[in-house]
């Protein structure tokens, strides 16, 4: 269990941390397009030959008892995902920036998952909705 508590931490770090936040940022100018630039990265990613899809969602499938800290763990991992799609929620002005995270996080985990079940152009399906998205926010 700490191996995988350490390897959940880790990911975090260079996964959503150094990596999709980073790179989010760099390539949108404004909150909107740094959103949507989310599905642009998820799509560069899931072509990538070595694309085995999230950790914290394959550890949740993994270990179903909710109590458990390893599930705990990849719960928090993934609410920090969304306290970030959140942030940019409201620096773009939308009303309710919790509510809209959670259904942004909806789109990116089923972009994730259908990738994984070898849909490649997932992500850019689930950026077609997300523009729908921003435009009725």
């Amino acid at each position: 269990d700490d191996l995988i508590l350490d390897f959940l931490q880790r990911r975090e770090r260079i996964w959503t941390q150094e990596w999709l936040q980073v790179e989010s940022r760099r390539r949108g100018a404004t909150p909107q397009e740094q959103l949507l630039a989310i599905f642009d990265i998820f799509s560069e990613w899931f072509e990538k030959p070595d694309f085995e899809g999230c950790p914290f969602l394959t550890t949740m499938i993994e270990v179903s008892d909710r109590e458990h800290p390893v599930y705990q763990a990849a719960v928090s991992h993934l609410a920090n995902i969304r306290v970030y799609i959140e942030d940019l929620a409201r620096e773009a002005g939308i009303g309710d920036p919790g509510s809209f995270a959670r259904k942004w996080h909806i789109l990116m985990k089923g972009s994730i998952m259908a990738a994984h079940e070898g849909d490649t152009t997932a992500a850019s399906r689930a950026r077609e909705m997300g523009e729908l998205l921003l435009s009725s926010a």
